[in-house]
């Protein structure tokens, strides 16, 4: 998909979406299940040294959904309606975020993770990467242009809100001049905490440029962030929450996901270091049983090994 213009990208999206729903439409036509199969990849990539060198986008298995299993006819219903509002935003040519699109029926999608799901699903069967789905932010010392559009932050450093700071763009490879003086990047898990960021004026105060993926990066999050760094040089910090959910996101940025294992290597960046509350500062700090909260069987549940690598690894860590 380099090579695609956006234009083209979209209408051949558009195409894709129109065949899979005729698809399904024409099945239920003649009294016949529909049955939709889902490529499997795993999850994440697995070496723990940052030198990941996987490139095969073979799946490791096909999911079958019909709807004759209810659970099954749950999932094709999310999966439908989300496939509705991307079509929507395809077809406007419009950006929106996966919690935009939960707000838009959130007593249908019932939680945020449903949604995430069938963008996933989605993704797998369009063959494409997620970077129509999402809006992310930066503000800092940078300047650059998209498709021959201006963005400078620099000249914002003094009045930035979080309404008002730029986009992460969404078509990287059309983004050239870059340029900046920042000393180094610092990559933000949540919104809030980029907001805070920007109330107090901490790139006037400090040479850096600030990005946020708003919790689970998503694509152009990941690849802008990949070609700041090869670009202009500069030492990387990601600030998440001490949590298996915060250890996750930081290994999503320096490992990569094998969910579009053919995208990997534009995605990853292993310099990315961990900034904040490490585990071990419970016991140094003697911190209160109150200022802990106890793991649920859902966070019990999540895949580990990218998280425990990034505790024992010392080359993820600045500290602790």
């Amino acid at each position: 998909m380099e090579g695609k213009s956006s234009s083209s990208h979209r209408r051949d999206l558009l195409r894709k979406i129109k065949e899979f729903t005729r698809s399904i439409l024409d099945d239920l036509s003649i009294g016949k299940s529909p049955v939709v199969l889902i490529d499997r990849f795993r999850n994440y990539c697995t070496d723990s040294t940052g030198n990941c060198c996987c490139t095969s986008d073979l799946s490791k298995g096909k999911e079958v959904l019909t709807l004759q299993r209810e659970c099954h006819v749950r999932r094709l219903d999310v999966l439908l309606r989300v496939l509705l509002i991307v079509q929507q935003l395809l077809q406007e040519n419009r950006h929106g975020s996966k919690r935009d699109i939960y707000y838009m029926h959130p007593s249908v999608f019932s939680d945020q993770s449903i949604v995430d799901r069938a963008i996933n699903d989605i993704c797998i069967l369009l063959r494409c990467s997620r970077h129509n789905l999402n809006v992310v932010l930066v503000m800092g010392w940078l300047r650059f242009s998209e498709a021959g559009k201006k963005f400078d932050c620099i000249n914002r450093l003094n009045n930035v809100r979080k309404e008002e700071a730029y986009p992460v763009p969404v078509h990287v490879e059309e983004v050239k001049d870059i340029i900046s003086v920042a000393q180094y990047i610092l990559v933000v898990e949540k919104e809030s905490v980029f907001q805070r960021l920007a109330n107090d004026e901490f790139c006037n105060k400090n040479r850096c440029i600030v990005i946020t993926g708003r919790g689970y990066p998503d694509i152009p999050t990941r690849r802008f962030l990949r070609l700041l760094v090869e670009k202009l040089h500069l030492s990387v910090y990601c600030l998440v929450d001490c949590d298996p959910y915060g250890f996750d996101i930081l290994t999503t940025y320096r490992f990569g996901s094998m969910q579009m294992a053919y995208d990997a290597k534009f995605l990853r960046v292993p310099e990315i270091q961990w900034l904040g509350a490490f585990p071990s500062d419970s016991e140094k700090y003697c911190l209160p049983e109150p200022c802990l909260l106890p793991l649920t069987a859902e966070i019990r549940g999540k895949p580990k090994p990218f998280y425990v690598d990034a505790i024992s690894n010392k080359n993820c860590c600045t500290g602790g």
